[in-house]
């Protein structure tokens, strides 16, 4: 059903994982889709031409997040394909590369924040000007930002998703006004190319289904379902809130 009578959408990274479903669900939802990539132009187009091939319509946009003038440089792609935005998905995130608060480095803890923090705070930023009233931000977070775990490296990353969090509710007080509404979804472990490089066997993969109340583990489609209710009209009257997509494992 059309829920969204051709609004249009930008999904940053959505040409493969996560991103990639909710790009595609919207579309099939009725939804302009803007596909962000950073390097993968192949990727990006692929997702594109699914959408339109199901007879939906989307564009692709370049642009490398989490560096100097990130946001001013993903607007300016996003504006030669459409002239306003109804929904902003914040989906691009950078897990750490470097063990714990013992070995983090400046330089690491900078990118960590760049790509999950600073990003998405000047990309909305940049973005309210074409947000028409009544719009939708949905900010990708994790489970991580509530619930500690045992991985020592984690401890940045679920540091820049607990200042997503709290920019959601900030923002929801704000633009409220407009109409506008600001949440989180925090996915727990969802089956895409980044999990699978560490769930590197079966005896693996079956351990991380079973900490989810669910048995499996979560899959796109289940978060991209989640982004499509707080996007559409019927999601109205949901702002500011933390909505846990992890299929139970997180309680």
């Amino acid at each position: 059903m059309n829920t969204h009578d051709r609004k249009t959408a930008l999904v940053t990274g959505s040409s493969r994982g996560i991103g990639r479903g909710i790009a595609l669900r919207l579309g099939q939802d009725g939804v302009r889709v803007g596909v962000h990539y950073r390097s993968n132009e192949a990727a990006a187009k692929g997702v594109v031409a699914e959408i339109e091939a199901a007879g939906g319509s989307a564009f692709s946009v370049q642009a490398e997040l989490g560096v100097p003038g990130d946001a001013e440089a993903l607007w300016a792609a996003f504006d030669q394909h459409s002239d306003g935005l109804d929904i902003l998905v914040n989906n691009v995130g950078a897990e750490p590369t470097e063990m714990g608060i013992g070995g983090t480095t400046p330089q690491g803890f900078d990118g960590v924040v760049a790509t999950n923090v600073k990003a998405p705070f000047f990309i909305i930023q940049h973005g309210l000007t074409r947000l028409r009233d009544g719009g939708r931000i949905v900010n990708i977070s994790s489970g991580l930002s509530r619930h500690a775990s045992s991985q020592p490296e984690y401890v940045t990353y679920a540091m820049a998703k607990s200042a997503l969090d709290t920019l959601t509710t900030a923002l929801a007080k704000q633009l409220g006004p407009r109409g506008i509404t600001v949440n989180t979804v925090a996915p727990g472990l969802v089956d895409t190319e980044t999990t699978a490089a560490k769930l590197f066997n079966e005896e693996a993969r079956q351990f991380a289904a079973s900490l989810a109340c669910l048995g499996r583990l979560g899959q796109p489609d289940d978060i991209a379902s989640a982004v499509a209710f707080i996007a559409s009209a019927d999601g109205g009257w949901v702002t500011g809130q933390w909505l846990d997509v992890s299929g139970g494992m997180l309680l």
